[in-house]
Parts: C-alpha cells; structure tokens; sequence
C-alpha cells in the first residue's frame, strides 16, 4: 500500500458540484474529506436558481439526491430573436422524456445533497480556508486556516477544487494569457423572479434581443429571469419601479407576455474563463473552478456535473488518485465537452448580441431551419441534456 492510497481525496467546497463529488467519489470506495471557507449557514442558503439538464437529473438520481419536490420541469423550450423572423420549439415528448430539463432553487439541491453526506456519516468542515497547496511525490498538503484565525495542515493523495471561480493569480498561475482563455462581454446578468399572468405551461423562452439573450425559467408558480444587459441599461434598470421594469420586459417579448409582480432583483458581471487543463500536480478543478460561462443555455452547472462523474471514471480502480497518469486521463476525457461546451455559449453569445442586419436575417433562417428540420433540432437538443455524452 502507498502513501497516496491511504491519504483521503480533499474536497475543496461545499456548494453543490463539491457536494456531489464527495459523494460520487465516496460510491467507489474513496476516503474523503470535505472543506468549506464559508460558515455552515452560507453554504446550505444559496440563493441561486440551477437549470438542469435531464441527463444532470439522471446523474443526480444516481446519487440519490434528486430533490422533485422542489424541481419545475420544463416541458418546451422556446427560442426566438426580437424585432426579426425565426423561432423554433423544442418539446419534450419529441425524445419521450418526463422533460427536457428541471429549474430548482439551489439549496434545495444543497439540502438534498448534505442529507446525503450526513446518511454516509460524511462531515463538512466549514470556516475552513485553504491558504496555500504544495504537492509532493506521493501526496498533496493543504495549509489551513480556520474562523480563529488558527493555522493548520491536512495531507491528501487529491485536491478537488470546487470552490469560487477560476481565479489565474490566487492559483498560482504565473501566466494567465496562457493558462486560461477569458473574454469579458461588458455585459451583466439581470436576475429577478416574476409572476406571470397566464400560467407558463413548463414552457421556459430564451428571447434573443441586441442587447443579448433573455432567459424565462419556469419555478413554481413564476419565472427566474436571466436578463443580459450592457452595463448603462443595468444602471438604468435598477432605477426602474417594478412596474416599469415589467414594462420594459413586456417590451422585449413584443407584447406577447405579461407579468404580474416583480422581486428578488440582483446582478453580476458575465464573463468567460477557461482553464486550458483542470489539472495540476496532485489537483483538479471541478465546476466554477474550471470554466465560468456565460449563462445563455444554461450550460454552466450541467457541465460541471459532467465533471464529476468523469472525474470518477479516470479514478475508478486506480491506487492513486493523484497519480499524473490518472489526472491526465481525466483531462482528456473532458477535453471534447468542456471546449465544445464554451465554443457553443460563446458563439450563441457572439451570434446573437448584435443588431447588424446580415445577421438578424442569418439567425432567422437558422431559427427557422432547427423548427422544420427534425435531426438538426434534436442533434442541439440532444447535446444541450447530455453533452459529450450524446456525441456523436
């Protein structure tokens, strides 16, 4: 027996794709251990709402964490472009699926997943921030610190990075330009909760506009909207009452939706970074750690699952979790998804955030081909649910 074997693999973060590693990687017989930087109530009210594809429901499922109760599903997805020609539908009895994909608040997913971790006599140590790493032949130490301030070490044969966003200078990266591919799109995500005036029919809308895309997301009751924004309508929106907000949304539909209330109002910048490799020596990144994407599609969190469970596979019957041969195997298997994944959100952004009239008329036709063309439509439709999974 090794060194390596007998260091557990240390999670780093409990938010829910750190959550599901922990316990993917415990299924197969890993010793693990969890770290959180923030306190116990942080972690378990993450105020986020998470669109799942149905494969993530299916890997979920697979971890007996799939919280239904608290999970919209979303029986239509209907996409269309402002002030142009073009739209198309996709239905979920066309692939004979319960649904195309869920809309749930986070923590309930974190609920669902820490019930979980605790059924399997699992701990989180949370107010645990890890300072530095230093990997050696045969192991990888953490140095620690705690809400005391006190400063400690841990030893593990891995380090699974789930926490925060890809972040070139805290990880040690000398060179950013070659260690990630980042574009800033000088645009903010626009999130609030509306209630609409006719029942949505598990119908969720990706509305295209100049500005950038609009995302109507199916919850309960209402819609969590997704609203791209340049940075001087952002400034001009938070000044709106709800009811001219509601206006303006009511705009960007053309008239065809209406909404009763609006609440919950908050932003955040929108960014692409992307780890050229999520391994290091002794490390991996999962999730927001290994690629932040723009939120069109929501991709984001679907593929970060994805990242789990092949994380899973490349270690499955090996000695060592951190041996390079393993980690580098890992990496390859997710070369195709990640990258095919970026260039996807990346080009719908491109594509479809301007108002040049080539092509508006461009993306009308290609609407409008996906809606007469069965095999096109289910080759996007299928590799939204499934990703690297569905290919070829």
């Amino acid at each position: 027996m090794t060194a390596a074997s007998i260091n557990p693999i240390l999670v780093i973060g409990a938010g829910p794709i750190g959550l599901a590693a922990a316990l993917r990687l415990a299924s197969q017989g890993h010793s693990i251990r969890i770290l959180d930087a923030r306190g116990a109530d942080a972690a378990r009210h993450d105020a986020r709402v998470l669109a799942l594809s149905h494969g993530s429901r299916q890997l979920l499922e697979t971890l007996g964490a799939w919280p239904a109760a608290a999970a919209t599903p979303i029986e239509t997805i209907h996409i269309s472009q402002r002030g142009a020609l073009g739209r198309t539908a996709m239905r979920h009895a066309e692939y004979g699926l319960p649904a195309l994909g869920y809309v749930l608040p986070a923590d309930a997913l974190v609920a669902a997943l820490s019930a979980r971790i605790e059924a399997q006599d699992m701990r989180i140590e949370y107010d645990t921030r890890v300072e530095s790493l230093a990997a050696e032949l045969d192991h990888i130490t953490l140095n620690l610190r705690n809400a005391a301030g006190e400063t400690y070490s841990m030893r593990g044969s891995l380090a699974v990075s789930c926490e925060g966003h890809v972040d070139a200078q805290r990880d040690g990266m000398t060179d950013k330009t070659a260690a990630v591919v980042s574009h800033d799109y000088d645009q903010h995500a626009l999130l609030l909760r509306v209630t609409p005036v006719r029942p949505h029919g598990n119908v969720a809308r990706e509305r295209f506009t100049p500005d950038g895309p609009i995302a109507l997301l199916p919850l309960g009751r209402d819609y969590a909207v997704v609203w791209t924004v340049g940075p001087a309508q952002l400034a001009e929106l938070k000044t709106l009452s709800d009811a001219a907000l509601l206006g303006r949304l009511h705009a960007a539909f053309s008239g065809n939706m209406q909404f009763a209330d609006a609440r919950d109002r908050n932003s955040y910048p929108l960014v692409m970074n992307l780890r050229r490799t999520t391994v290091g020596a002794r490390s991996v990144w999962l999730g927001n750690a290994a690629q932040t994407l723009h939120p069109v599609a929501g991709q984001g969190f679907n593929l970060g699952l994805r990242d789990v469970w092949e994380l899973a596979e490349a270690l499955r019957g090996g000695v060592d979790p951190g041996a390079p041969e393993v980690l580098a195997r890992h990496a390859r298997s997710r070369r195709a998804d990640r990258w095919g994944t970026a260039g996807f959100t990346d080009g719908l952004v491109r594509l479809f955030s301007n108002d040049i009239p080539l092509l508006r008329h461009a993306r009308g036709a290609g609407l409008l081909a996906l809606d007469i063309l069965p095999p096109l439509r289910h080759f996007v439709a299928k590799r939204m649910m499934f990703g690297a999974r569905a290919w070829p």
